[in-house]
């Protein structure tokens, strides 16, 4: 595979690339289900907050601009950083290192100093590639 181009979908055009990227959503999402722990989202949430502007849509396409995967970003803001959250990730094009180069950029570019997120066991090994470390284990309850 040539290199993808990644970019970002501006809100109002979430609905024109929505069918392309939903199944990488969708897929993302069932993955990282515990089956002990209950979602704080769903697919239909994940596009409302996308259409709303409230989080990012970062896509991969190839040289035809077909979308090869997606990720979706959410922002927070603290006194020393502004964290970019990654909400839900699909496809295989964040295993490069050209493409996480470029995806590091993107986020840069909307202000991001640290990236975070939570994924199972396969993707913390994959994302330690890129110099990820695991800083803390998040545990919940439901009350």
């Amino acid at each position: 595979m040539t290199q993808l181009r990644i970019s970002h979908v501006e809100p109002n055009y979430i609905q024109q690339v929505w069918p392309d990227v939903k199944e990488y959503i969708d897929i993302a999402l069932k993955r990282g289900k515990s089956a002990n722990i209950s979602p704080d989202y769903n697919l239909d949430h994940v596009q409302s907050y996308l259409t709303k502007g409230e989080w990012l849509l970062v896509v991969a396409a190839d040289e035809n601009k077909n979308i090869r995967g997606c990720a979706t970003v959410s922002f927070s803001n603290y006194p020393m950083s502004r964290i970019a959250f990654v909400t839900a990730i699909g496809g295989r094009w964040i295993s490069k290192k050209q493409e996480f180069e470029k995806f590091k950029k993107l986020l840069q570019a909307h202000g991001a100093t640290k990236i975070q997120g939570l994924g199972r066991d396969s993707i913390v090994r994959l994302w330690k590639r890129h110099n990820f470390e695991s800083v803390n284990t998040l545990v919940e309850v439901d009350i």
